[in-house]
């Protein structure tokens, strides 16, 4: 539910501004240089803040178990408002658990 909500922001900031022919979201990231530093359990908020810099929101995530975490997202989007099916979109959620370590991340880019 909540991944749903962020993506409708996005959605819907990418057409409130329609004036533009290109409309830039978020800020770029490199998931690569997260993915090759990353320790499970190990790597750290401020380390992950070094690498990538302030997350583009923060939230809680509630698993199945009842268990919260803490979670950063990272997310990107670019595309000409003529023809939004060349959109590329980069979204990044990792969770940390109650010491602030990485428990476990999500990442995902558009097919372009």
């Amino acid at each position: 539910m909540i991944y749903l909500s962020r993506i409708s922001i996005i959605v819907l900031s990418l057409l409130l501004l329609s004036a533009c022919n290109t409309v830039k979201v978020g800020r770029d990231f490199d998931v690569g240089v997260f993915a090759a530093k990353l320790e499970q359990g190990v790597t750290t908020k401020e380390s992950v803040r070094s690498w990538l810099g302030e997350p583009t929101s923060v939230g809680v995530s509630l698993a199945t178990d009842g268990t919260k975490y803490d979670e950063w997202d990272y997310y990107y989007a670019e595309g000409e408002l003529t023809d939004m099916s060349t959109a590329k979109v980069k979204i990044l959620q990792i969770k940390f658990d109650k010491a602030g370590t990485v428990r476990s991340y999500n990442w995902s880019v558009s097919k372009q």
